[in-house]
C-alpha cells in the first residue's frame, strides 16, 4: 500500500467536497502517493440524535487510524463567521490521544475552505485550521506565489491555502481548481521527501 495524504473535510452544501476531490487529484498526480478522502459527521443540536457510522453518500467518516497512518493531512471546511465549521472543530477537539502520541508531528499539513461571500473570512478560516495542525507538530504548507494562478485569481486562492468563492453560480473557477491541485501536489511531494 502506498503512503497516503488524508484529505479530511466537512461540507454542508457540497462546495468544500468539490475542492477536496480536486486536492485529492493533485495528491495522486505525485507518483507513489495516494489520497484518502474522509469527512466528519455534522453536529446536531438534538442531543438524542446520532449520525450513522457510514454516511449515506460521499466520503466515509474519518477514524483515528486514518489520522495516525497518514503521511500528510489537508483539512477543509466551509467558512463559518471567519472560522472553521463546528463539525470539523468538534472532530479535531477529540484528537487528544493522537496529539499525545505525536503521531502527526513532523508531517506536512495544509488547509482549504469555501465561503459564499467575498469578504467572508477565507484567510481567517484557513488560519483557524492551521492552529490545531501546528499544535499537533505538523509542518504547515501554504501555496507559494510561484503558482501562477495565485497571481491571477479573482475568486478564491490565498498563500494560506486553497479557497473558493461560492457566491453567484458557485462554480469552481479554473484558477481555484489549479490552486487546489497545486496544494495537493505540494503536500504530497513534501510528504514523499520526509518519508
Amino acid at each position: 500500500m502506498n503512503p497516503y495524504i488524508l484529505v479530511l473535510y466537512y461540507t454542508r452544501f457540497g462546495a468544500t467536497g468539490k475542492l477536496a476531490r480536486l486536492i485529492a487529484r493533485g495528491v495522486e498526480l505525485t507518483d507513489g502517493m495516494e489520497a484518502r478522502l474522509r469527512t466528519v459527521p455534522a453536529v446536531s443540536p438534538e442531543t438524542e440524535k446520532s449520525a450513522p457510522d457510514v454516511p449515506e453518500e460521499g466520503a466515509v467518516h474519518c477514524s483515528e487510524d486514518d489520522l495516525r497512518g497518514c503521511a500528510g493531512l489537508i483539512l477543509g471546511s466551509p467558512t463559518r463567521f471567519g472560522n472553521m465549521a463546528a463539525a470539523l472543530k468538534y472532530f479535531i477537539d477529540g484528537t487528544g490521544a493522537v496529539w499525545g502520541s505525536g503521531d502527526l508531528a513532523g508531517k506536512p499539513a495544509a488547509a482549504f475552505t469555501s465561503t459564499s461571500s467575498l469578504h467572508g473570512g477565507q484567510e481567517s478560516t484557513l488560519l483557524s485550521m492551521a492552529l490545531p495542525l501546528l499544535h499537533h507538530g505538523m509542518i504547515y504548507c501554504g501555496i507559494p506565489y510561484s503558482e501562477p494562478a495565485l497571481r491571477t485569481t479573482t475568486g478564491g486562492g490565498t498563500p494560506y491555502g486553497a479557497s473558493h468563492l461560492a457566491s453567484g453560480g458557485g462554480e469552481i473557477t479554473e484558477e481555484e481548481a489549479e490552486l487546489c491541485q497545486a496544494l495537493g501536489k505540494r503536500v504530497a511531494r513534501i510528504a514523499q521527501r520526509l518519508l
